[in-house]
């Protein structure tokens, strides 16, 4: 497991064989209250359905998880954005000895971003998630500008 409770990504999963009932309840628990339903869901589970691109960067600079959202914004599959490092997505970030450093410096800021096609996308990244000082990765969301930018520069 990585440091956000998400399987190893070198870990081989066996095959899936049948219909795990105890998988199933943890990701669609059931409750008469939706309020306890939502506290059952685990948190990759929430950041995978939500509509926003969200991206968490180790201090190596892997790629620890990335949701469809964001990897559809790049023209990935989400298993082709864990395999990215840092500075194969982010373009034009400053050089810092200290690669959360970086991320935080970008926070709130309009970065540049590696699409699959060669082309450039440009989104607002948000402050990370995680705030303290012994976090080992941030947890920032996108918001792809690219278009509206396109139009206004015309």
């Amino acid at each position: 497991m990585n440091i956000l409770g998400a399987p190893d990504k070198s870990a081989e999963r066996p095959p899936v064989i049948g219909h795990n009932r105890a998988v199933e309840r943890r990701r669609n628990p059931q409750s008469s209250e939706p309020l306890t339903t939502l506290q059952q869901l685990p948190a990759l589970v929430v950041l995978e359905r939500i509509p926003v691109p969200v991206l968490a960067i180790g201090n190596d600079g892997g790629i620890l998880f990335t949701n469809t959202a964001f990897a559809e914004m790049l023209g990935f599959e989400p298993e082709e954005v864990l395999k990215l490092r840092f500075q194969e997505i982010f373009h034009e970030a400053p050089e810092s000895e200290s690669l959360l450093s970086v991320v935080h410096a970008l926070a709130n800021m309009v970065v540049k971003l590696a699409h699959k096609d060669g082309s450039m996308v440009r989104a607002l990244m948000s402050k990370s998630a995680l705030l303290r000082a012994d976090d080992q990765f941030v947890l920032a969301v996108f918001q792809d500008l690219t278009e509206q930018l396109w139009e206004e520069e015309r």
